[in-house]
């Protein structure tokens, strides 16, 4: 699947599936035994602990470690201080997913100001530049997450029907290009729909910035949710008020991937790769701190998942088979009622 979106800076994206270390690139790598921070929004969520595996294991592949990984809790004055105390260590890279444009450039300009590589997950502190301030941002392609979310929702909007985005409140590159993928989506092919919005600043607040938004627009018929784990909040809050609401989302991760195969609310999800985003964040570490400047935007395809695909879209999200839970949920779906 081609990439539809752009970097943050208009870049056109190179294939995450296509970077990789030449023979002497990889020798380099190995004999120099390179240490690695990674900085992340959460650690707690299926997709940080896929993106984190990721880059453990290439990294491991070429001789490198990960030293440390900070979990910042979505705050971020600890993102801004915990780069600051890794830009005094004798680290060699950092790769951080930046909790919003602003706020944590400080940190991060530390990072790569003290010599070392800084790779970018996801998002772009305001004002930094690829190739000065930072080597590289690794991501899925969100604005096309947003027109796979869009695409699988549309069936079970009615015509003249209302849906909803609920996205995330911080100025964040990743969620900002998924609603505007959606909205365009939208906007070409489901001209009769309207289109309303809520905001959740904290993850625990999006089954209350449903409500909000459900008070607000009583004739809602489907719900777009930034991605996973604010959706179940979301579906925990329809179910709340007895509500039979269409829902897509972005990640697979396990207890959505549940939901899907249930089926009852949640229709289909956007899926990243984050374990090979995390694989291609590990490799352009590698290619920088060996001396090749890698591309400024790289972009893995995401790709669409219903109830009826989702054991093979789990195998090849996570790269290991679907555990048996949710291939028993599956039978279950399945058998004769």
């Amino acid at each position: 699947m081609s990439i539809t979106g752009l970097g943050p800076h208009g870049e056109r994206a190179a294939p995450a599936d296509k970077i990789s270390l030449s023979d002497a690139e990889a020798a380099a790598a190995r004999a120099s035994r390179f240490t690695v921070a990674v900085v992340l929004h959460t650690t707690t969520s299926d997709w940080s602990r896929q993106e984190l595996a990721g880059i453990v294991a290439t990294l491991g592949a070429y001789s490198a470690a990960v030293v440390d990984v900070v979990d910042c809790g979505f705050d971020k004055q600890k993102q801004n201080s915990e780069l600051l105390r890794l830009a005094k260590t004798g680290i060699n890279a950092v790769i951080s997913i930046p909790i919003g444009a602003e706020g944590v450039v400080e940190g991060h300009r530390a990072v790569s100001t003290a010599g070392k590589t800084l790779v970018l997950l996801d998002n772009v502190p305001a004002g930094l530049m690829p190739g000065a301030d930072y080597a590289t941002i690794v991501s899925a392609d969100n604005f096309n997450l947003g027109e796979i979310a869009a695409e699988l929702l549309s069936p079970h909007i009615p015509e003249e029907g209302v849906a909803g985005i609920l996205t995330y409140g911080a100025d964040f590159y990743a969620t900002n290009e998924r609603e505007i993928g959606f909205r365009k989506w939208i906007g070409r092919r489901r001209q009769d729909v309207t289109l309303v919005r809520g905001r959740f600043v904290t993850i625990e607040e999006a089954g209350s910035a449903f409500d909000r938004l459900l008070t607000e627009n009583d004739d809602l018929d489907g719900l777009f949710v930034a991605w996973d784990v604010p959706a179940l909040n979301a579906l925990r809050a329809i179910r709340a008020r007895s509500r039979k609401l269409a829902v897509t989302t972005v990640d697979l991760g396990n207890a959505a991937a549940a939901e899907l195969i249930e089926g009852d609310l949640l229709k289909g999800i956007a899926a990243q790769r984050p374990y090979d985003q995390g694989a291609a964040a590990a490799l352009v570490t590698l290619l920088s701190l060996v001396g090749r400047r890698p591309p400024p935007w790289i972009a893995a395809a995401g790709m669409p998942v219903t109830s009826e695909d989702v054991l093979g879209a789990y195998q090849v999200v996570w790269h290991a088979p679907a555990p048996n839970d949710l291939r028993e949920a599956r039978q279950r779906r399945l058998a004769p009622r």
